[in-house]
């Protein structure tokens, strides 16, 4: 009698849908086939198929409730179930002593690193304490019970609580209950200019920003806060954005409404562009890189700037009291660091953080027309349009920079930041390097700039190669659910957010520019796509035309944003005018693409 092998025996009972009764089925076949009874082990087998299939139907209808209910989290972890997929864990192990060190490292901001003469001069011009003023009865404004309430109902029950262990579910659950009293708390710390130290500390979680750990440098600290104040900050932040919004520096692209990362770089790509359509030009491109930025803000001269940009004196004094005296600890693990106090820096987790640091470095700006200064958080851009080999501007701008970074308290890692040069000119000369502090900048063919790869030929083919390989390796997971025998229509829910937001990414950049080959090995991910889901899926070229002609829409529609000037209605006031290209990679580029579209 012919007895399979026990190969064809071995199957994985550690998959979500293999339940206790397919683990009985498996072993009653397994008994048949020790046995040698061949009849039996056929209607063992034929009764444990039939029970797989519809196990994995009932998975199937538990995978299409969680995609209808909205819950992602749920969601991947049965993807990563079906699959086997394993989190790579970091390669350091926690211990008391790394908690220690860490804590240490995020602290070694506390004392700037100025120098004396540097030191000297600032402090001559700006002192280190502000004078007090004299504070009303009542604060600049009032924080009613009904913004309270709104607030707390906002919050996401499945948020981390901060070090107080009050959790999001709580106040979302009491927001009736709790709004009175905390509003009343809110105006009073309005009113005292102070901040309570409950609210204030922090909890310092390190996060790996890649496998390999070799370094303290290489965790990114994550402070979780207290909810209660994440609520008062979203409060204070609405009253400072009406406040700052009209001063701030218009090539600022992070943390503003209608302000996204492809803009920053469509505005850098248009300045490159423009600048490269004369004769005799070429580009230089400083890609800046500072060390842990957001640590490294000192409130008393936040508090000054925050002066300049009309902010009232009573709501500066209330923001230096919410940044000085900070307890925080790190945890690691189980294990966790002393207390710390600290006052300099803003914690990486705050509501106000992004805004605070967006105003300390508003002045940071480009003198010279021929210089651009694009900022994006804490990621900062030096492009220097360079005509008939004149580099005197754009080396004055980046000394200027570094004495503002010195003054400042920023440091500035000059192993990190890197320059590329574009030059499109018959036979270049050799250009001299720069340098930084003394120090010389390294020069790259490339740099990922924002989550976009730019080359210094400004082709796309890198970029396009790594989204390629990221858009074929989530086919896998579209293939499992498709096993499942899932709707159609969930499982386009799925291409459309897994994949196609990948194919997607910053299309408004390169998809314009991207050679024939590149676009068809985009179109042949797509054409898999459709086949496994057995449906028509919208190509790129739609997607593209689409999101250009949205965000040009937007733009032309917000007169503050940096580029709303380059769509320029005609006297007829139903075309806009079209600009001068006179290269096809400019005409090619965004803007130009736009304007078409737009009068088309």
């Amino acid at each position: 009698m012919c007895i399979p092998t026990r190969t064809h025996l071995t199957f994985n009972n550690d998959k979500p849908w293999f339940t206790a009764k397919l683990r009985h089925l498996r072993q009653a076949k397994e008994d048949a086939y020790k046995r040698g009874d061949r009849v039996l082990y056929n209607q063992a087998r034929n009764t444990l198929n039939k029970e797989i299939r519809v196990a994995k139907r009932n998975y199937a209808k538990k995978l299409e409730h969680q995609f209808s209910a909205n819950e992602p989290a749920s969601v991947w972890k049965g993807l990563k179930d079906i699959t086997n997929y394993k989190t790579p864990s970091p390669s350091t192990e926690a211990n008391q002593q790394l908690a220690e060190d860490l804590n240490g490292f995020y602290c070694r901001f506390e004392t700037p690193s100025l120098t004396p003469h540097t030191r000297s001069e600032h402090l001559s011009t700006q002192p280190s304490t502000p004078p007090a003023t004299p504070l009303s009865p009542t604060p600049t404004f009032q924080i009613s019970e009904d913004d309270v309430r709104q607030v707390f109902r906002k919050n996401k029950r499945r948020k981390a609580p901060g070090p107080d262990g009050v959790t999001p579910a709580c106040l979302k659950t009491c927001a009736d209950q709790l709004a009175p009293i905390f509003s009343q708390i809110f105006n009073r710390s309005l009113e005292l200019c102070k901040v309570p130290a409950c609210f204030k500390r922090s909890t310092i979680i390190p996060i790996p920003k890649k496998p390999k750990i070799t370094g303290l440098n290489d965790y990114r600290p994550v402070a979780l806060t207290s909810v209660v104040m994440k609520t008062f900050e979203r409060l204070v932040l609405a009253y400072l954005k009406d406040i700052t919004g009209p001063l701030l520096d218009p090539l600022q692209f992070a943390y503003r409404a209608n302000r996204s990362v492809d803009d920053a770089v469509n505005m850098g790509l248009h300045f490159i562009l423009q600048h490269l359509d004369k004769t005799g030009t070429y580009v230089r491109i400083l890609f800046v890189d500072f060390s842990s930025a957001f640590n490294t803000i000192i409130p008393t001269l936040l508090q000054t700037k925050l002066t300049q940009l009309s902010v009232p004196s009573s709501i500066c004094q209330w923001i230096t009291s919410f940044l000085t005296d900070r307890q925080q600890l790190v945890r690691i693990g189980k294990f966790t660091s002393n207390n710390r106090t600290t006052s300099t820096g803003t914690p990486q987790g705050c509501v106000l953080s992004p805004l605070l640091f967006s105003l300390y470095t508003n002045d940071c700006t480009s003198k010279d027309p021929s210089v651009k200064l694009l900022k994006y958080a804490d990621d900062t851009t030096v492009i220097g349009l360079i005509k008939d080999g004149d580099e005197s501007a754009y080396r004055q701008e980046v000394k200027e920079l570094a004495v503002w970074c010195s003054l400042n308290n920023l440091e500035l890692n000059t192993l990190k930041t890197v320059e590329m040069i574009v030059d499109f000119r018959r036979n270049p000369p050799a250009l001299p390097p720069l340098t930084i502090m003394d120090s010389t900048v390294t020069t790259v063919e490339s740099f990922r700039f924002l989550g976009t790869t730019i080359s210094q030929d400004l082709k796309w083919d890198t970029h396009i190669d790594s989204i390629v390989k990221k858009a074929q390796q989530r086919l896998y997971f579209l293939r499992q659910l498709r096993k499942f025998n899932l709707p159609q229509e969930l499982l386009k829910q799925f291409y459309s957010a897994v994949i196609e937001s990948v194919l997607c990414t910053s299309i408004t950049v390169w998809f314009g520019s991207a050679t024939k080959s590149d676009i068809r090995r985009l179109q042949r991910t797509v054409r898999t796509a459709e086949r496994i889901i057995g449906a028509p899926l919208p190509t790129l070229q739609e997607l593209y035309t689409s999101r250009v002609r949205k965000r040009a829409q937007k733009i032309t529609l917000d007169p503050s944003h940096p580029s709303h000037l380059l769509f320029e209605l005609l006297p007829s006031g139903r075309r806009y005018r079209a600009p001068n290209t006179r290269t096809a990679r400019h005409k090619n580029s965004f803007f130009p693409q736009a304007i078409y579209l737009m009068n088309s």
